[in-house]
């Protein structure tokens, strides 16, 4: 049996700091029983190398994922070999060529993981049913004044609030100033162009100025909004609503997903086959344990 040593170190600094001359907690050990897969032992070194490809809160769980994978990993050579699978190795793009153990399990998989193709009535029930996967997203077109601050200095978020304030209240009286106060006050690149940021869609911005964005109807300017790189003031110009996409556009996108989902479905009751038939010792395993479904 293999002991994992957890160091809670990072977890003590959270806490109160013992008293001086006390001692530190001892780190805590992580028993790990021998793992075999039909009497095929998988070996701890080949777990601990497989660890750096299982991110995890701590190295016992992450022991654990690693061994998992590997375990599955086993179970599926083995049964590609009892079936005599002869593997054939593809070569990719960039001309890496994949090893024979990643041949014998795509091969098993492609001849015992059966999956359907979606008809075309399944495709435009799909389509039909989720109109927001198929529609572009919408552009705005908007204007911006930054008053320019860090969020970690109260001081001078304070004095940009206390700015941004103060052009909101000229442009409450006079809202074709903005282009004007843009280019005497803001901090942004965009105050050579009067604050124009030209179309901007989802992502291109804060979620904060995005947030502030969405709820401004044409013509509108935003009070002060608040993001990580200081005060904005925002007028939006235009918006242009997203439009659905032609069926025939995503017909093919739409078949790839449902194969894809179908497939992992497919792969992870095959899998959960494997394991029930299975003498696996030292982890409990279920179907969903793979990577293959994930």
């Amino acid at each position: 049996m293999v002991t994992l040593v957890i160091d809670h170190g990072a977890k003590r600094h959270a806490q109160s700091a013992p008293e001086d001359g006390a001692a530190a907690p001892p780190a805590e050990p992580v028993a790990m029983p021998q793992v075999s897969v039909n009497g095929v032992v998988i070996a701890r070194k080949a777990i601990a190398a497989e660890v750096q490809n299982c991110p995890a809160a701590n190295p016992g769980e992450g022991w654990r994922a690693a061994t998992r994978a590997l375990v599955i990993r086993e179970l599926l050579l083995q049964e590609a070999r009892r079936l005599q699978l002869v593997p054939v190795q593809e070569v990719d793009p960039d001309g890496r060529k994949e090893t024979e153990e990643d041949a014998l399990v795509r091969a098993l998989i492609a001849q015992e993981v059966a999956v359907p193709q979606a008809d075309e009535a399944t495709l435009r029930r799909f389509y039909a049913a989720n109109p927001a996967r198929f529609t572009t997203p919408p552009l705005y077109e908007a204007d911006h004044i930054l008053i320019a601050a860090r969020n970690d200095d109260a001081a001078a978020f304070a004095a940009a609030r206390e700015q941004a304030a103060a052009l909101a209240a000229q442009l409450a009286v006079a809202p074709e100033r903005f282009a004007d106060l843009a280019r005497a006050h803001s901090a942004c690149p965009s105050a050579a162009l009067g604050g124009s940021l030209g179309q901007i869609g989802p992502g291109d911005t804060t979620a904060d100025f995005e947030h502030a964005l969405e709820r401004l109807a044409p013509g509108d300017i935003s009070g002060p909004v608040e993001t990580r790189y200081g005060v904005h003031l925002i007028r939006l110009n235009r918006r242009i609503d997203g439009e659905l996409l032609p069926f025939d556009m995503v017909r093919e996108r739409i078949r790839a997903y449902l194969e894809e989902h179908v497939r992992r479905q497919a792969a992870a009751q095959y899998i959960a086959l494997l394991i029930g038939r299975a003498d696996i010792r030292g982890i409990a395993l279920d179907g969903a344990d793979t990577p293959l479904v994930q």
